[in-house]
């Protein structure tokens, strides 16, 4: 496979999900329009938020670090918010990211904090907001429109920013960040995207998509090469700023720096054997069950807040 071409993800998880047994494939959203607001200040002028699909650590989930298996115990199921003064916790165990070729260890390669906060001390932003924002991964398309991403247009209002950066990790992140910047742009907020999963932002439909061309999880840059993540990062903060029509969408000059075959072997049914095959099920099973207890748990917990 060419390293060089975006991994189809939406025909790959179809073949998945129907080998592991799961039915009628999953429906993704598409639109055919896309709204767009120009980014109304120079880049050096604008005060810039941050959106990530990453999860804070919660002591109480169990392995969450680099590395970690599956964690549907670590999900997190509405709009969270915290300080960009210092480097927080954050982890994408709960997310189905690329684990056979990338392990999560760098943060940085997931959540573009430092080299955020390294561009702005060059003078290329104003600002960062105060406050960054985690967005759920969630199925649920309605949820993620009417819910979540109203909640973060709210927030993003709030902290006064003049764009937001947003960055997903699995394939159903890179459709949520996809809706949410839609409804940011709608209520006036410009955006851009550094993701993987090249064809969902784009069948979904969005204003502006840098593409990074490596394994899920990485989609704020090369992991462990922080001048790659500050040159990856200064070329979304360009594509804000440029961009004047909705679907503009350009990929970063870097290649993944670990081995090739990640691209073949991600989700890929046919290398996988029938034990594995039924493997995988009997984990994602436990999994949904996993989430399905912990969504419980949240919700109890909200109704009696």
């Amino acid at each position: 496979m060419n390293q060089d071409s975006p991994l189809n993800y939406i025909e790959r998880i179809k073949e998945y999900y129907q080998v592991l047994g799961y039915g009628a494939p999953y429906r993704w959203a598409h639109f055919d329009e896309v709204p767009f607001t120009a980014l109304q200040k120079p880049l050096a002028e604008s005060t810039i938020g941050i959106v990530t699909t990453a999860a804070p650590y919660r002591a109480d989930a169990g392995d969450q670090g680099p590395g970690a298996a599956y964690n549907g115990a670590a999900k997190f199921f509405s709009v969270y918010s915290d300080s960009t003064e210092s480097e927080p916790r954050l982890y994408i165990s709960h997310i189905a990211y690329d684990r056979a070729h990338t392990t999560a260890q760098d943060q940085g390669s997931y959540f573009p904090l430092k080299a955020l906060k390294a561009l702005a001390e060059a003078g290329k932003i104003k600002s960062l907001a105060p406050r960054f924002h985690g967005l759920p991964s969630n199925r649920s398309q309605k949820t993620t429109l009417e819910v979540d991403s109203v909640e973060l247009v709210s927030r993003c209002r709030e902290d006064a920013i003049d764009a937001a950066v947003l960055v997903p990790n699995c394939p159903v992140c890179h459709q949520c960040v996809s809706l949410a910047a839609r409804v940011l742009e709608a209520a006036g907020i410009p955006t851009v995207i550094m993701g993987c999963a090249h064809d969902i932002v784009e069948y979904v439909g969005v204003p502006r998509l840098l593409f990074n061309n490596f394994p899920l999880g990485n989609g704020a840059g090369l992991p462990n090469d922080p001048q790659a993540q500050r040159h990856i990062a200064s070329l979304a903060l360009d594509l804000l700023a440029k961009a004047d029509k909705p679907r503009t969408t350009e990929q970063s000059p870097y290649r993944w720096s670990g081995a090739g075959d990640w691209q073949r072997d991600y989700s890929n049914v046919a290398i996988l054997s029938k034990a594995e095959i039924a493997s995988r099920r009997a984990e994602f099973d436990r999994v949904k069950e996993d989430a399905k207890r912990v969504r419980e748990i949240d919700l109890k917990r909200r109704r009696e807040a």
